[in-house]
């Protein structure tokens, strides 16, 4: 007989002591619970031409602009935001760093970054899941992240879709997986030290200098906490799925493709609640020779100066693009959970860091918002004198994630018109 029976304490009793809480089985009803919320951000750094993405009319009955009616068969399941912007992001595309963040003036002398919305939620969120979150760049070239921590440090990204298929699926085997807790715990005695040493520096500092320790120690503080938790991870085995591993491609050309594939692995990490915060900067850069009739580098134009010629080859390339997030967008309404779809269950923003990308002006940012449980089938318009603040969509996604907060950046409440479903 069990001690605890013996002793006079029922089993519940006894686990309730301990503080094990044990519920009832709920009879007649599923207890299962909700499948969780999931945030996906996506920017595309070398704008969206406005004429052809923002509708005319506001309200619910727009007509689809050129690029909307590549979504047509979503147009229940988005929001389109014009007029809207983070106020005092400026630099032209040197604002693409606080597309997530909101912070002003990057161009500015002594810029620092603040943390991001994407990590914001993976702080409350990601020890959740396997990873906190994942951030994920499609290049031809360059560094693309647009992910900051706490700090306001950038995180690097994940370019390479077979690579990320590999960390998220592809499981080592036991001498690996050996050699990496083993390096996991080598980071955290490294930890150990520095903060030791910073401590005995922290007698002697100046009051300013303390403030700026404390930031350290809780950098710190949350590195320990990530390694604490990638170790437990790495005892437990991967999720195995069907799709394979996505080929290597090394074609600058081929961006389109290399992001079709990244958002296929996204679409896997999803499904199988690796993750649910990620961030993935599209920068197309070059020439997408992929794209039939395109032969001029993107960059270029983009300063169309109002050229057909240039429009219709950038329209081919943005158009391009719009179609690869509307494959996405299908995969994800595929994937059918507790009565609802892994698309009505992740909110999927979608824009760029300028209004016009042939002035680099940074107002009137192309915007819109799918999925996630949101009223949508709209076009929500605000004061193109007076742009609203982008940082207030955030808030939405963060209280609809399930981060309890009425404040990101500059901006206070949340988004005017967007209403949970």
């Amino acid at each position: 007989m069990n001690t605890a029976t013996q002793n006079g304490i029922g089993r519940r009793a006894f686990l309730a002591g301990a503080g094990v809480m044990l519920a009832l089985p709920a009879l007649g009803r599923a207890a299962e619970a909700p499948p969780p919320r999931r945030l996906v951000a996506i920017q595309t750094n070398q704008g969206i031409m406005p004429h052809l993405f923002f509708p005319e009319r506001a309200g619910r009955e727009f007509e689809l602009s050129p690029y909307l009616k590549v979504l047509e068969a979503f147009r229940n399941d988005f929001t389109v935001f014009s007029n809207v912007c983070h106020p005092g992001v400026d630099g032209g595309h040197a604002n693409e760093v606080s597309f997530l963040t909101g912070a002003p003036h990057p161009a500015g002398a002594g810029f620092r970054n603040s943390v991001s919305v994407d990590q914001l939620a993976a702080e409350q969120l990601g020890n959740q899941t396997r990873f906190s979150s994942l951030v994920v760049g499609v290049s031809n070239g360059g560094d693309p992240s647009m992910s900051f921590n706490r700090s306001g440090v950038l995180i690097p990204p994940e370019k390479n879709a077979a690579s990320l298929y590999r960390k998220l699926f592809v499981q080592g085997t036991a001498k690996e997986i050996e050699a990496r807790v083993s390096d996991l715990r080598s980071g955290r005695s490294l930890l150990d030290t520095v903060q030791a040493r910073a401590r005995r520096l922290e007698k002697s500092a100046a009051a300013g200098d303390r403030q700026r320790l404390d930031q350290y120690f809780s950098s710190i503080r949350e590195l320990e906490q990530q390694l604490l938790q990638a170790e437990a991870w790495e005892q437990k085995p991967k999720p195995k799925v069907a799709q394979p591993e996505p080929p290597e491609i090394k074609e600058s050309s081929q961006l389109v493709t290399k992001l079709k594939h990244t958002l296929d692995v996204i679409k896997l990490a999803l499904e199988t609640d690796s993750t649910r915060i990620v961030s993935l900067f599209i920068q197309p850069l070059g020439v997408l020779s992929e794209i039939p009739q395109v032969s001029r580098e993107t960059h270029s134009l983009t300063h169309h100066g109002n050229r057909p010629e240039m429009i219709e080859e950038l329209q081919k390339i943005e158009t391009a693009q719009f179609a690869a997030l509307r494959d996405f967008l299908t995969n994800l309404r595929g994937v059918q959970e507790a009565g609802s779809t892994l698309l009505d269950r992740s909110a999927i923003l979608y824009g760029t860091c300028m209004g016009n990308a042939n002035g680099h002006t940074n107002k009137d940012w192309p915007m819109m918002l799918i999925g996630g449980g949101f009223k949508h089938g709209q076009h929500l318009a605000f004061s193109k004198d007076k742009n609203e603040n982008l940082g207030k969509l955030f808030v939405s996604l963060l209280q609809r994630v399930g981060v309890e907060t009425d404040r990101f950046a500059a901006a206070s409440g949340t988004m005017p018109g967007l209403e949970m479903a």
